[in-house]
C-alpha cells in the first residue's frame, strides 16, 4: 500500500534531459532486485563491499559498452552521463548535474516509502569539479561503519573520463578505504532477464532477422543479377539506416527506441575478420565463382542488444560447402548444449566435440569461444562461452552464440580466394525446456544460402543447390513449392564457368546418381497397385447362349435383335447371328436402280477400334469374317436397321466404358451445417455433363473422405481423396479464369464421358459488348471503373479460392491422410513457356512435381516422377524452335510431345529440367519414338541405366571415331562385300523422323568431281532447302510433302550446257 500510495503522488512521468521517462516501478523493482542479490552473494561476487561506487563517463556520440551505463539503463531506462551514485544500506548518494537532479527528485518518496531507502541528492553546480561534495559523500559513507571495516566496491576496470570521474577516482584512492573490484556482480545482476527485458531483447532480434531477411538477401541478389560495384562501406551505410528506419521493411517498432549495436559488417574476397568490433572496407564486394559473403548486423530495441550472422557462398565447390555444413552442425549443437544447469563450457565443447568427429582437420581454424551473453551489453564477459566457464546456466540468460572458422586456407589458384572465413551467429534465449532461437526467423540451412549461377532473381527463399557438392543435389519428385529458377543471366568474368559446362556437369551428377539409385521402379510399382486396385473386367459378349434361343424368321433380310444385342445377317440363305461388339463399322453406299449396298466391317485381331471383342486376343489364331456386303432393294429397312445397330452399339459402349472403371469407395458425407461446410459455389466444370453444357454452375463440397460436385439432382460426381493423384490451384494471373483441377489415378465418368482430369473454375471477368460507337480512351471514368470493377471481382474470387485450397490442405495434412500425400500445387508462371501441345498453341508452365497446361483442352498433366528421361529435339544453330519429348519409366505408354517451343526458352527449360534431376538429351532431328521404344525394349542385355546414352552426342562422337579407325584398319578383299554391306543398310530400319537422307546420298554423288559449285548452283540449293524446310508453324505433313517435292525435282534428268558456254535468255514473241 506505501508502493500505491507513493506512485499516486507521482503521477506525472518525470523526464530528464532527453525525452524518455523515469518509470518509479521499474527503478524500484530493479532496486529491491539489487539489494536482494548484493546481500545474498555480498563476499563471493561483491568482494564484502559495505558500500558500491558507480560513476557513468560523460556523454559521446560513439557506441561503447560500460558495465557503469548498462547498470544506469537498467535503473533508469536512459543514460546519466558524469553521474557518481553510492550505494548504502539505507542511503544512495547521487551526484549529478542540475537535470539528473530534477529527473531523479520525483523518485524520492516512492522509494521512501517502497523499501525505506533514502535518495540524497547532490547538485554539481556548473564549472565545478565536485571535490567538495565527494568529500560529503565519503564523510557520509564513513560514518555509518568503522573506517577500517569500509569496503567501497567499484568497477577498478574501468578507466575515469572526464575531469569529475578523475577527481572522484583521485578522493578514492587516496582514503583509507578498501576497495574491491565488483565487474563480477553486476555482470550476474545483469545476467538473467525478466519477462520486460525477454520482450525487449525479442523485438531486437525481430528487427535484426527482419533487416537480413527482407533487405540484405534481396540486396546481395540483385547485385549479383546485375553485376554491379558495391563497396562493403556503401552497404554498411544503406543497412545501418534500415535498422535505424524499421518502418521500411514493414516492422512496426518505433523509431526512437531503436538503435544499432555496432555498424553492419559485410566482408568477401580474401579479407574476413570475424571480431565484432571489425569494420567493413573499401573494397568490392567479391561475387565471383567460388566466393564467400560474410554479413553480421545487430540492432537494440529499448538499449536491448540482438545479433545475427550469415555467410553466403556463391557457386562454391565441395570442399566449402562440406566446411559450412560443419560449422552449421557444430552451431546447433552449441545451442543444443544452452539448458539450464548446464556449464558455459558445455556449449562450446559439444561444437569442438563435432568439429573433431566431423572434420578434424578443421579444427585448427575453429574459433576459441562460442559467443557470449548479450543484454544491455553487447558482449557479457562473464558469460563468456569458451572452454573454461564453468558457470552455471540459468532460465531467462540470453547468449550470442557465435562461431566460425578463420582463414581456412583455398586450394585453388584465385589469388582473391587465397583464404575464407565462414562465420555464424543467433540471439539464444535460455528457456526451461529447450533453448530459443531469437533469430531463427532468417534460415541458415544450405538451400538458403548457397548459390548458383542459375538462380532466381528473387527475394523468396528457394533451394539453391550448388553445382560441385553431391548433397545439393535434389532427390526426384521435388517436394518444394518453390522451383528453381535463374539468378544469373549475363557473366561477364572471365574467371567464371560457361553456364553450358555446368549444366552439363550437373548432368553428369543427375546420371551418377541414377545409376547407384534406381528408385523410380519402385514408384511405378507404387503406383500401378493403386492405379489397378478393384478394376473390373468386360464380361465375354454373348448374344445367344444356344442355337435354340435364335429367332426363327423365314424373311432373308438384315434385322436387328435389340434385346439381344445381336445383328442376323442372312449369309448363303441362313440367318447368321453376331453380338454388335463384332462389328467394327456399317455404311450404306451407292444408289442405282437395283439397290443400295450395304457394308458390314468387323473387328479382327490386329484393327483399331472404340467398341472391341475381348476374346480377339485369345483367339487370334482362328479365321475371322472381315468384311460382307448385301444387296438391298430397301433402303428404309437398311437405314433404320444400321441406326438401330447403332444405337445399341453406343449403349454397349458406354456400359463397356463404365464396366472398366475402378470400384472406388462410398462417399461419407459430413455432419455439418450448411454454414459450416467448405464448399465453393457458382463453379463450372470440364467435361462439361451431356447435354446441359453450360446452363446451370455447380457447388463443390468437401466431404469427409473427397469431394460432390452437384449441378443439379440427377447431375452429380464424385471424387475420393484416394482417387487424386494431383491437385492443382491456379489463380487468375495472366488468364480469364480461376481454377481447381484433379489429375486421377483412375478414370470416373462425367455425365457419359470418361475422364482422369476433372476441372472446376470461374470465370473473373464477364464478357460485355459496347453498342456505343464513340471512342473510348485510357481516360474514360467508365472504363476506368470497369477496369477497377474487374480487378475487384479478380482478387475477390481468388481469394475465395484460396481460403478452400488453405482449409482443404489443412484437412490433407490430418494423420489419417498423410500416407497419400495430397497438396495443392500453383504453377510458376515465371518458368512457364509457349509450345503446341494437343494442335494449340498454348502456355505449359511447371509445377513442383509436374508440367501442365490446364486452360486449353486438352489438358496436360505430366508428373515428373514418371519421366524417365526428357529429349529436346531440333535444337541446331540457327533454329527458331525445338521440341520436347518427356519419355516415361514404363515405356509402353507414348511419349509426350511438346512442339514449337520458341528457342529464346530453351536455357530456362534446362535450368528447370536439371532443378527437377531430370536427364536430358539434345538431338539435331524428330526421332521416331515408337521405332526407338521397341527398340530399346527389345534390348534386353543393355543396361537399363544407360541404355539412353545412344542419345549422348558426346559418346556418339567418340563411338564413331573409333569406328572410323577400325574402318581404316580393315581392307575389303573385293568390291562385292562392300556393295553387300550397304544393301544390308540400306534395308535396315530408320529411328530418324526425317526425309533428308536420300537427298544427302544424291548430293555426295554430285560432290564426287573435282570441280567446284558455282554461285548460281548454291543459290539454287539454298532455295530448294528453304522451301523444304517450311516455316517453323507448318506440320510435319507439309514439311513431308516439301522435301519429296524438293526430291523429285533434284531427281529431274537435266541438260547442263557446255563448258564455257554463255547462258541464253528465252525471246518473247
Amino acid at each position: 500500500m506505501a508502493i500505491l500510495e507513493a506512485l499516486q503522488q507521482t503521477s506525472i512521468p518525470v523526464t530528464g534531459s532527453s525525452s524518455i521517462a523515469v518509470s518509479p516501478e521499474n527503478f524500484i523493482k530493479c532496486l529491491k532486485k539489487f539489494y536482494h542479490h548484493w546481500k545474498e552473494d555480498g563476499s563471493n561476487l561483491w568482494g564484502s563491499s559495505t558500500a558500491i561506487a558507480i560513476a557513468t563517463p560523460p556523454p559521446s556520440d560513439d557506441i561503447r559498452y560500460k558495465k557503469s551505463l548498462a547498470l544506469s539503463m537498467w535503473f533508469f531506462n536512459r543514460e546519466l552521463p558524469e553521474t557518481i551514485m553510492v550505494f548504502t544500506e539505507k542511503q544512495i548518494h547521487v551526484l549529478c548535474k542540475q537535470k539528473g537532479c530534477d529527473a531523479l527528485k520525483p523518485l524520492k518518496m516512492p522509494v521512501s516509502k517502497a523499501v525505506s531507502i533514502e535518495i540524497v541528492l547532490h547538485n554539481l553546480a556548473k564549472g565545478d569539479n565536485g571535490s567538495s561534495l565527494m568529500d560529503e559523500i565519503l564523510h557520509a559513507v564513513c560514518s555509518h561503519f568503522e573506517s577500517k571495516s569500509a569496503v567501497i566496491g567499484h568497477l577498478a576496470r574501468e578507466k575515469p573520463e572526464g575531469k569529475i570521474l578523475e577527481v572522484w577516482s583521485e578522493k578514492l584512492n587516496g582514503s583509507r578505504l578498501r576497495l574491491s573490484d565488483v565487474s563480477s556482480g553486476i555482470s550476474d545482476l545483469l545476467s538473467v532477464k525478466d519477462a520486460t527485458e525477454i520482450m525487449y531483447v525479442k523485438k531486437a532480434a525481430y528487427l535484426t532477422a527482419s533487416v537480413m531477411k527482407k533487405y540484405v538477401v534481396p540486396k546481395l541478389e540483385k547485385i549479383i543479377a546485375d553485376e554491379m560495384k558495391v563497396q562493403h562501406s556503401k552497404l554498411t551505410d544503406l543497412m545501418e539506416k534500415i535498422l535505424l528506419s524499421p518502418t521500411k521493411i514493414d516492422v512496426k517498432l518505433k523509431a526512437e527506441n531503436v538503435d544499432i549495436c555496432y555498424p553492419p559488417i559485410f566482408q568477401s574476397g580474401s579479407k574476413y575478420d570475424l571480431r565484432p568490433a571489425a569494420a567493413s572496407n573499401n573494397d568490392n564486394l567479391y561475387y565471383d565463382s567460388g566466393s564467400l559473403i560474410v554479413c553480421a548486423m545487430g540492432a537494440k530495441y529499448s538499449n536491448y542488444c540482438s545479433n545475427v550472422a550469415r555467410t553466403f557462398l556463391i557457386d562454391c565447390a565441395g570442399e566449402k560447402c562440406n566446411a559450412y555444413k560443419v560449422l552449421c552442425q557444430a552451431h546447433d549443437a552449441a545451442i543444443a548444449a544452452l539448458v539450464p544447469g548446464s556449464k558455459a563450457s558445455d556449449g562450446y565443447q559439444a561444437a569442438v566435440s563435432l568439429v573433431r568427429d566431423k572434420a578434424p582437420d578443421l579444427l585448427p581454424f575453429f574459433t576459441k569461444s562460442a559467443g557470449t551473453g548479450i543484454g544491455i551489453e553487447f558482449r557479457e564477459t562473464w558469460l563468456s562461452l569458451n572452454e573454461k566457464n564453468d558457470r552455471i546456466l540459468k532460465e531467462g540468460m540470453v547468449f550470442n552464440v557465435s562461431l566460425g572458422f578463420q582463414n581456412l586456407p583455398e586450394k585453388t589458384g584465385d589469388y582473391k580466394n587465397k583464404e575464407f572465413s565462414l562465420l555464424l551467429a543467433d540471439s539464444v534465449l535460455v528457456c526451461k525446456e529447450k533453448p530459443h532461437v531469437l533469430t531463427a526467423f532468417v534460415s541458415k540451412a544450405d538451400g538458403d544460402v548457397f548459390y548458383s549461377f542459375d538462380e532466381e532473381k528473387t527475394g523468396s527463399p528457394s533451394v539453391k543447390p550448388s553445382l560441385n557438392a553431391k548433397v545439393m543435389v535434389p532427390e526426384k519428385p521435388v517436394p518444394k513449392a518453390e522451383l528453381m529458377l535463374p539468378l544469373k543471366e549475363n557473366l561477364r568474368s572471365h574467371s567464371r564457368t560457361p553456364k553450358e559446362d555446368l549444366r552439363k556437369q550437373l548432368q553428369a551428377e543427375i546420371l551418377q546418381k541414377r545409376t547407384a539409385e534406381i528408385a523410380m521402379n519402385s514408384n511405378a510399382s507404387n503406383h500401378k497397385l493403386l492405379e489397378g486396385q478393384g478394376l473390373r473386367a468386360m464380361r465375354e459378349p454373348v448374344a445367344y447362349k444356344s442355337t435354340r434361343d435364335i429367332p426363327c424368321s423365314n424373311r432373308l433380310e438384315i434385322q436387328v435383335d435389340k434385346q439381344n444385342e445381336a445383328i442376323l445377317l442372312p449369309i448363303y440363305g441362313v440367318i447368321v447371328p453376331f453380338h454388335v461388339c463384332t462389328v467394327k463399322k456399317a455404311e450404306i453406299r451407292g444408289d442405282s436402280n437395283r439397290g443400295v449396298y450395304v457394308c458390314i466391317t468387323f473387328n479382327v485381331p490386329g484393327t483399331a477400334s472404340n467398341l472391341q471383342d475381348p476374346c480377339l486376343k485369345t483367339n487370334a489364331n482362328r479365321i475371322f469374317l472381315k468384311a460382307v456386303t448385301f444387296i438391298s432393294k430397301d433402303r428404309k429397312h437398311a437405314d433404320e436397321a444400321i441406326q438401330l445397330m447403332r444405337i445399341i452399339q453406343r449403349g454397349v459402349l458406354e456400359r463397356a466404358k463404365r464396366a472398366s472403371l475402378v470400384s472406388q469407395e462410398r462417399l461419407q458425407l459430413c455432419d455439418r451445417m450448411t454454414r459450416d461446410r467448405i464448399q465453393l459455389m457458382d463453379l463450372w466444370i470440364r467435361p462439361t455433363f451431356a447435354g446441359r453444357g453450360r446452363k446451370s454452375p455447380g457447388i463443390l463440397v468437401l466431404h469427409v473422405n473427397g469431394f460432390q460436385y452437384s449441378a443439379s439432382k440427377s447431375e452429380k460426381i464424385e471424387i475420393m481423396f484416394c482417387n487424386v493423384k494431383h491437385a492443382f490451384f491456379q489463380p487468375a494471373e495472366k488468364e480469364m479464369i480461376t481454377l481447381l483441377h484433379f489429375h486421377l489415378y483412375n478414370d470416373i465418368m462425367v455425365g457419359n464421358k470418361k475422364t482422369r482430369d476433372v476441372q472446376f473454375y470461374i470465370e473473373v471477368m464477364d464478357t460485355v459488348d459496347s453498342v456505343g460507337l464513340r471512342r473510348r480512351t485510357a481516360w474514360d471514368p467508365d472504363e476506368i471503373e470497369e477496369e477497377q470493377r474487374e480487378r475487384a471481382r479478380r482478387s475477390g474470387i481468388n481469394r475465395q479460392f484460396e481460403l478452400f485450397v488453405k482449409r482443404v490442405n489443412s484437412i490433407w495434412s490430418q494423420p489419417r491422410f498423410e500416407q497419400l500425400g495430397l497438396q495443392f500445387e500453383t504453377p510458376s508462371q515465371k518458368l512457364g513457356f509457349n509450345g503446341v501441345h494437343g494442335r494449340t498453341t498454348c502456355f505449359i508452365v511447371p509445377t513442383p512435381s509436374c508440367l501442365v497446361q490446364l486452360v486449353e483442352s486438352p489438358f496436360l498433366v505430366t508428373s515428373l516422377r514418371e519421366v524417365d528421361i526428357v529429349c529436346l529435339e531440333r535444337v541446331a544453330l540457327g533454329q527458331k524452335s525445338f521440341d520436347m519429348v518427356f519419355v516415361f519409366q514404363d515405356l509402353k505408354r507414348d511419349v509426350i510431345r511438346i512442339e514449337v517451343i520458341p528457342m529464346t526458352s530453351i536455357d530456362g527449360i534446362k535450368d528447370w529440367l536439371n532443378g527437377c534431376n531430370l536427364k536430358y538429351y539434345e538431338s539435331k532431328l524428330n526421332l521416331s519414338w515408337r521405332k526407338v521404344l521397341k527398340e530399346v525394349m527389345n534390348n534386353k542385355e543393355s543396361d537399363e541405366n544407360n541404355r539412353w546414352e545412344f542419345l549422348n552426342p558426346d559418346a556418339s562422337d567418340s563411338d564413331s571415331e573409333s569406328s572410323q579407325t577400325e574402318d581404316d584398319q580393315y581392307e575389303p578383299s573385293d568390291a562385292d562385300s562392300c556393295s553387300e554391306s550397304d544393301d544390308e543398310d540400306s534395308d535396315s530400319e530408320s529411328v530418324v523422323d526425317s526425309g533428308e537422307d536420300d537427298g544427302a546420298m544424291d548430293g555426295s554423288e554430285d560432290d564426287g568431281g573435282d570441280a567446284a559449285e558455282s554461285w548460281d548452283e548454291m543459290e539454287r540449293k539454298a532455295r530448294d532447302a528453304d522451301m523444304e524446310m517450311g516455316s517453323e508453324s507448318d506440320s510435319e505433313d507439309e514439311r513431308q510433302r516439301r522435301r519429296e517435292k524438293a526430291l523429285a525435282k533434284s531427281r529431274c534428268p537435266s541438260h547442263p550446257q557446255a563448258k564455257g558456254a554463255a547462258h541464253k535468255r528465252q525471246r518473247i514473241n
